[in-house]
Parts: structure tokens; sequence; C-alpha cells
């Protein structure tokens, strides 16, 4: 720049040399403003983030300022996350594998289609006077797959109050004589949780059988097996297979249900 006569001095321009009203925005370029051109309590500020600590207060279905909450007795059936449409009279119930973890099925459904029914496919034997899981291995129907025939046992899918059935006959071993068959079901490998027998002491016979049925409150993944203690007067009993004795399928069978 040109001047007329001496050159001014160089001269900080303070607070004390400008108008109030004269600089606006447009006079200020971009990105020119520091954090060290600001008050120390508007740095203080934006590190404490203290201008987001409060929000609008909200009404509604979700109610607060600072923290925000469902208010009672608001959530409806819209607000969820379910995997199917809902009709009347259905429950929810828990599906993991669906949208939202949650599906509605009808009560009848829940309880009726967890059942099972197996039976032996071939003869087994079974050391005498001794308890003794029976090998039921062939499958009828098992709707869930909650029955396994590789350890002969049925796993509880849902908590709950479940009907068991076992019926079965034993064969004397050469020309003995059985004098006793008892049947338990078995929860959880340890707990023997219902008992059924036939007494033979006084008319021994060759073959025998009985029938064991129970109503028993589980909860999820507990299993149920069938076991038994028989006594044969001349040694190993032999279980029936399914062909054995009568219709095919009649001789011996394992089932349950959930009731409730």
């Amino acid at each position: 720049m040109t001047y007329i006569g001496q050159k001014p001095a160089n001269k900080a321009i303070t607070s004390a040399d400008i108008e109030d009203g004269v600089v606006s925005t447009v006079d200020i370029g971009d990105d020119q403003v520091t954090t060290d051109k600001l008050a120390n309590s508007i740095n203080s500020a934006i590190t404490a983030n203290t201008a987001k600590t409060t929000n609008a207060t909200h009404s509604g279905e979700v109610t607060g300022a600072t923290a925000l909450t469902i208010a009672d007795n608001i959530v409806d059936e819209a607000n969820l996350k379910v995997s199917n449409a809902p009709t009347n009279g259905y429950a929810l119930t828990a599906q993991s594998g669906n949208t939202g973890g949650m599906t509605w099925a009808s009560v009848g459904s829940v309880y009726g289609t967890q059942y099972f029914a197996a039976n032996r496919g071939s003869n087994e034997t079974h050391t005498n006077q001794s308890y003794g899981k029976i090998g039921i291995n062939n499958e009828l129907v098992d709707v869930g797959n909650n029955y396994d025939t590789s350890n002969y046992r049925y796993v509880v899918p849902i908590t709950g109050l479940y009907f068991f059935y076992a019926r079965g006959y034993f064969d004397a071993n050469a020309d003995g004589q059985l004098s006793l068959v008892e049947f338990h079901f078995k929860k959880n490998a340890s707990d023997y949780v219902a008992e059924s027998q036939i007494d033979l002491q006084n008319n021994p016979g060759r073959r025998a059988g009985t029938t064991l049925t129970a109503i028993l409150s589980l909860s999820e993944d507990d299993y149920i097996e069938w076991w038994a203690q028989v006594k044969d007067t001349s040694g190993n009993p032999t279980f029936i297979a399914h062909s054995g004795v009568g219709v095919a399928g009649s001789a011996n069978q394992f089932g349950g249900w959930r009731i409730a």
C-alpha cells in the first residue's frame, strides 16, 4: 500500500478500536475463529457437552426430559415385534427362531403338538433282579422331535404338566418263572418319579407285564426314561419286541404328551 508521508506504525487492533456493531459475520472469514479466541466458559461447555444434557419434555407413550421412560400400562399389541398376526384366543409363545422371538399360537396347539410314542423293535435281554433302562428304539410318532432313540429318553421342550405311559412284557429265561415285574419312570437319570409293579410270588408265570402311567410337573430340558426291574427264577429275562404279543405295536410302547 502507498502512503502519503510517514508510514503509520503497526498497531494491534483491540476491542476499544472497533465500534459496537461494526464487524458483521460477513467480515469474518470461514474457519478463522479458533478455540483460543473463544471464551474459556464456552470451551468448557463444549468439552463437557453440557449443552445436550437436557431434552424437550416428552409426553405420550415415552415420557421424561433427561431420562426417558415408557409410561405404565401403555405398551399395546401394535408395539410388539411378533412373527405373525394375532388371532383372538391365541397365546403369545416364545419361539427363539422366529421374528422377534415371539409367536401367536392357539392354546390347544401349544399343548397338543408336543407328543411322542415309541416301541422296542426287537427283543432285549435284561440283567436279572437289576434296574435297567428299557431300550425303546423305534419311533411311532414324535411331534417336536424330542424323543431320542439313541439314549431312549424324552427331553421336555416346554415347562409344564405332562402325561406319560409305558406298557410292556417280559419273558422268563428258558424254563424259569417270573416272580416280579416292576416299571419306573426316571427323571434326569437319578429320581424315580413313578412306579408300577406286578408281584407274582404266589403265582409265578413265564411271561408277565404291567402298565405305568403318570402325570408329572417338569421343567424345560428335564428328561424322562423308562426303567425296569424283573425277577426271573432261572436267569436273565427278555423284554418282548413289539410284534411278540398280539397286534404289532401293542406289546410294548412308551409315550406321552403335554397337557398343561
